[in-house]
């Protein structure tokens, strides 16, 4: 009778962490929409912008390697003292 009380309490104890966590993950997710530059009468967006998400991850990923391979391309100092 013990063991089936603790089993029990445990199976619902689990239950009640599992409501929480659906319900605090539903809570945080957001609708990211797309990045999208509105076209206007004449003007047309340069044809190196990003327009979705993706895309713009993908750039910001190149700069990054870009800037990063710039930096080991410098040659370091040495102080002359040691």
């Amino acid at each position: 009778m013990r063991g089936i009380l603790g089993l029990v309490g445990l199976l619902l104890s689990l239950a009640i962490v599992g409501l929480l966590v659906k319900k605090q993950l539903t809570s945080t997710q957001q609708i990211i929409p797309a990045l999208e530059v509105p076209v206007t009468a004449g003007v047309q967006r340069p044809a190196s912008a990003p327009t979705t998400v993706g895309e713009q991850s993908q750039q910001v990923q190149q700069q990054y390697k870009q800037a990063l391979e710039g930096a080991l391309q410098q040659p370091r100092t040495v102080p002359e003292g040691k």
